[in-house]
């Protein structure tokens, strides 16, 4: 009979908003607002913020700004600054910026590798290799997302053994972390947990982060799926915020706060305060210009109670 692993009592959570958040918004943060807003959220427990991406600006517009951003925030100690690269010149552009972590990605299928990325997974792993040559020595961690883990909204499912064999050829590069992404939200429960033990399995102390969307409702059960099978690592995006522009029907990310305040009502230690959050998620709309999906920031966390309702007296 197979042992059972016990749930981990304290997990991580990964913020994403500042680059998987703004990265589809209609408009553009300011500069000094986004440093802002990561400074506010570099207080409250989180343990890496994904700042921003290094790719063209006529690429991605909102996220032009990102040597700006990543050199005027003030870094605290114990959160890491993570940043999407997507070629060997926006990582010399975020080695120059002192970035704890470079995020690679590419595509477990080829379909949306192409539509994302105009290369194959096999092209991706050549463009990895020249990427590693230039992080040498760099002693920043280099952490590889691998999108469409879960389903390709072209190809639809993607075998479990693809992603084995992709994760395979990408330790074999020098690739120390990994993040498997629900890219458009077609995962479910079930096979979340098969794919999440078969990567523990294989590669137990390899750190891997599960990066869910919640386009059809299930980013929580998704993570939880995940946490019951060993998983540690969460990304998250506050209020909700995100979706990729290159993936049809893609909607935001599972809401950090939302996700912190289950696993918090659970007694899993987030490390985050959540009270902290909340009142960082309340600016929002402000921030982007319109309401955020995020739940709980409306409906206040569970242990929150209301004063009973007058009652009409009664004549006899």
């Amino acid at each position: 009979m197979k042992q059972l692993t016990p749930c981990p009592t304290k997990i991580e959570i990964n913020e994403v908003a500042p680059r998987d958040g703004l990265q589809i918004e209609a408009r553009f943060v300011p500069t000094e607002e986004k440093i802002r807003w990561i400074d506010a959220l570099s207080t409250t427990g989180l343990r890496r913020i994904e700042a921003t991406s290094f790719t063209s600006p006529k690429a991605i517009p909102n996220l032009r700004d990102a040597a700006d951003v990543v050199t005027g925030i003030q870094r605290q100690e114990g959160v890491a600054i993570t940043v999407l690269v997507p070629n060997v010149k926006g990582t010399e552009r975020a080695l120059a910026c002192q970035v704890d972590e470079i995020n690679l990605v590419m595509s477990a299928s080829d379909s949306h590798g192409l539509a994302n990325l105009r290369m194959t997974p096999e092209r991706s792993l050549e463009q990895f290799a020249a990427i590693l040559d230039v992080t040498k020595g760099s002693g920043v961690f280099i952490n590889a997302s691998l999108s469409t883990a879960f389903g390709c909204p072209f190809e639809g499912e993607v075998p479990e053994a693809r992603v084995l064999e992709l994760v395979e050829k990408l330790i074999g590069l020098g690739i120390q972390g990994f993040t498997l992404c629900d890219t458009t939200g077609m995962a479910n429960p079930a096979q979340v947990k098969c794919l999440c033990e078969a990567v523990l399995e294989r590669w137990p102390e390899t750190p891997f982060t599960l990066h869910f969307h919640n386009t059809r409702g299930m980013g929580l059960a998704n993570a939880l799926a995940a946490w019951q099978a060993g998983i540690t690592r969460f990304d998250a995006s506050l209020g909700g915020l995100g979706g990729c522009p290159f993936a049809p029907g893609a909607t935001g990310n599972v809401c950090t706060e939302d996700l912190v305040h289950m696993f918090e009502a659970m007694g899993v230690d987030t490390g985050v305060d959540l009270d902290a959050l909340l009142e960082i998620t309340a600016t929002l709309p402000d921030l982007i210009g319109h309401d955020v999906p995020g739940q709980v920031v409306k409906a206040g966390k569970s242990n929150r109670r209301y004063a009973m309702p007058a009652t009409s007296s009664q004549s006899s």
